[in-house]
């Protein structure tokens, strides 16, 4: 009796072990960004050349040089706020897995220039277009109240 405790004791720790095991994997791995290439959901790090900065993606942060240091942030510097980050080429860094992209910034930055693109990307999510969603909602608010308000709108009030 006491054998077939330890064991069951035993196989609970080992499937404990395994689940977190797993837990720990799905919490380091990021989700991209909407704007990211799709077609890379393991990837660590984006570089982006037009602006000369880098994305990590397990920590939703861009990797810029200013102030004389390497800045991590949640938001692009301000020279850069208006980067459209859909249209911008990502080069998808698959060979570095450090917390410090930049120190091949110099390779980086040769290989590709401002202004490089190679293959053509689709962003891993469409692009939202502002405003569509706003008319589209009002446009069937009024269908609805034309349905069931049949006063107003043709000059009767409901009197025939």
């Amino acid at each position: 009796m006491k054998t077939i405790k330890i064991a069951i004791a035993g196989l609970f720790l080992l499937v404990a072990n395994a689940t977190q095991a797993q837990v720990s994997i799905n919490v380091n791995i990021g989700t991209p960004p909407a704007w990211g290439p799709a077609g890379y959901a393991e990837t660590e790090y984006y570089y982006l050349p037009d602006i000369e900065a880098y994305y990590d993606v397990r920590a939703s942060q861009f990797i810029y040089f200013g102030g004389g240091r390497w800045v991590r942030t949640t938001y692009l510097p301000r020279q850069y706020r208006n980067y459209d980050l859909y249209g911008g080429y990502k080069v998808v860094l698959n060979d570095y897995h450090g917390r410090a992209p930049y120190e091949y910034f110099d390779r980086h930055r040769t290989a590709y220039y401002k202004g490089y693109h190679g293959a053509p990307q689709r962003p891993y999510k469409p692009r939202p277009v502002y405003g569509y969603n706003d008319h589209h909602d009002n446009h069937n608010d009024y269908k609805h109240h034309d349905k069931h308000d049949n006063h107003g709108h043709n000059g009767h009030h409901g009197k025939h």
